[in-house]
């Protein structure tokens, strides 16, 4: 392990162009599961007493000295819910600190700009018990600059037996590295058909045409909202989690899998890569024929998007739906005869010749280390939480609430949400689970039926429950198509030297390529691709290409 601070100032920089993952990206945790827990049985009472076993202090009695406890809780900025403080933190101190004599302090980690936020938290020295990231990358960062200690799996194992059982297998495989246990997991078995692309089907009504379903289609269809004075094509501008480049990797590509791990990188546009280029002179085609918004390179972030959607600007929308969105009901207060329906978004829809490739998840959700400053009691506290947090009562608390308020319970066993519940244990905007991510991804029934079932209600408005439907069966017809990064177990050094020049560089370029005449597009592209290589991108390719050379990465099965 690492314990030198050489690079936090690069990091730094870095943190306000860092990667976060498409959060709330779909996955699951089977909330059935059941416990004799040694760390924290339901039995125990609340009197302070310890007693040793083996090498570890059981507390289950509670810890003899008041313990602080400080987890992370990503605050997205919902409107009048306070992350830090709210009926359903009170709870978890009521029913888990009281119980083990624990004052269980959440901390608010801007989910925007989270990794600025732990950068800081560390260097200062008031990072939580907890450091966690859902990528890899940036999880690898955090433990390169000494900000986390060494695990220790068969305390782990002691003090939350449930979580151990259900993540060892995972803990295992992705959980070391250069040979230092380092990371511990949440449950992931992901779903895809919660991110969707909505497009304007009334206006492919108005033009005589069919919902498209390949890249060619969509620009016929774009062409002709043109001609009849529509609207374009939206797009956001690229910043962080690179996976615009999966639709575009041709197939000898996507077979190998020492260039799959030089290459696909959340953290790092693989500008150079013929995916890449594929992907731009695409959409340098699209943006020259007018069927992609002109505007493309300043909407800048979700709200953006949403509002040239809703107002009418832009005939498709991309982003993860919930039955909270205002996206359908906005447009329908603008537009009442407006209809949508789903192009295909996870699989991506692709061109004639090209295979839908996506990004699949790994078998983990949220990666997490324990901070190297927080103390063996602290340490311990973490894991008899994840362990409390893994029961099923406990967790279905945290994901619905209180029955009969927050939640209805309906004939085929499926928890419904009350939508318009307003009281004191109403649910944040996302169910809650910048809470409960910590030991699962997402909510299941442990059946793919259920779950369907369920995330039509919890996914979808309501009266939009097939727009769930026609995402889960894009899903279902090309779930064979998803490409799993390769995890290297060592750092690659110069990926934090460079990320966030490489960033900078990557926007200038990849709006410079998409905008310019088609006569100029080879010439820039070549350019650009020279200059990112001497910006730093060729020094990560040979790093790691040395890491392959020398075993040092996880190849998915």
């Amino acid at each position: 392990m690492q314990n030198t601070w050489k690079k936090a100032a690069a990091l730094l920089m870095a943190a306000a162009m860092s990667t976060t993952l498409l959060a709330g990206c779909g996955g699951s945790g089977d909330s059935t599961a059941t416990s004799t827990s040694t760390g924290t049985d339901s039995s125990a009472t609340s009197e302070t007493s310890t007693e040793s076993t083996g090498s570890y202090t059981d507390y289950s009695a509670g810890f003899p000295e008041r313990v602080t406890l400080q987890i992370p809780v990503y605050d997205r900025g919902f409107e009048n819910w306070d992350v830090t403080n709210n009926y359903y933190t009170q709870w978890v101190q009521q029913e888990f600190g009281e119980k083990y004599n624990v004052d269980v302090q959440f901390v608010a980690i801007s989910r925007t700009n989270e990794v600025t936020d732990y950068m800081q938290m560390i260097a200062a020295g008031t990072a939580p018990d907890i450091i966690m990231h859902y990528d890899m990358p940036q999880a690898v960062a955090y433990y390169d600059q000494g900000a986390l200690q060494t695990i220790d799996y068969d305390e782990v194992a002691f003090y939350a037996p449930t979580y151990w059982e259900k993540m060892k297998d995972t803990i295992e495989t992705y959980g070391t590295v250069n040979d230092d246990k380092a990371f511990i997991f949440a449950e992931r078995d992901p779903i895809y058909y919660n991110y969707v692309t909505l497009i304007r089907k009334d206006w492919c009504d108005q033009v005589g045409m069919a919902v498209p379903t390949t890249w060619e289609e969509l620009n016929a269809v774009a062409d002709a909202w043109k001609e009849a004075g529509l609207g374009t094509i939206n797009h956001e501008l690229i910043t962080k989690s690179f996976t615009y480049f999966y639709p575009w990797i041709e197939a000898d590509s996507a077979a190998n899998q020492e260039e799959l791990a030089l290459y696909l990188d959340l953290n790092v546009a693989p500008f150079t890569w013929s995916a890449t280029e594929n992907y731009l002179r695409a959409m340098n085609e699209q943006y020259n024929n007018g069927e992609l918004d002109p505007n493309f390179y300043l909407t800048t972030d979700d709200t953006m998007e949403k509002s040239k959607f809703v107002s009418g600007e832009c005939g498709t929308y991309s982003f993860y739906i919930s039955n909270g969105t205002d996206a359908i009901s906005s447009l329908l207060a603008n537009f009442p005869d407006a209809e949508v329906a789903v192009l295909n978004s996870t699989p991506p829809i692709v061109a004639d010749g090209y295979t839908p490739y996506y990004y699949e998840y790994p078998s983990y959700g949220m990666i997490m280390g324990i901070n190297a400053d927080s103390t063996d009691e602290e340490r311990a506290a973490v894991y008899m939480y994840l362990e409390w947090l893994s029961q099923p009562e406990n967790l279905t608390f945290m994901q619905y609430g209180v029955e009969g308020e927050t939640y209805t319970v309906n004939e085929n066993g499926i928890n419904a949400l009350v939508t318009d519940y307003t009281g004191e244990s109403a649910l944040s905007q996302n169910q809650n689970k910048d809470y409960w991510c910590l030991v699962v991804e997402s909510i299941s029934y442990g059946d793919e039926a259920k779950d369907l079932e369920s995330n039509k209600l919890t996914l979808a408005p309501a009266g939009y429950e097939d727009l769930i439907q026609q995402s889960y069966d894009m899903c279902k017809a090309n779930e064979s198509n998803g490409l799993i990064s390769p995890i290297f177990t060592s750092v690659v050094e110069s990926s934090s030297d460079y990320t966030a020049d490489l960033t900078s560089l990557w926007q200038e370029a990849y709006v410079a390529c998409i905008t310019c005449a088609p006569e100029e597009f080879d010439s820039l592209y070549a350019e650009y691709s020279q200059e990112y290589l001497d910006a730093g991108y060729q020094e990560i390719l040979d790093e790691k290409q040395a890491l392959i050379d020398a075993g040092s990465v996880i190849y998915p099965q």
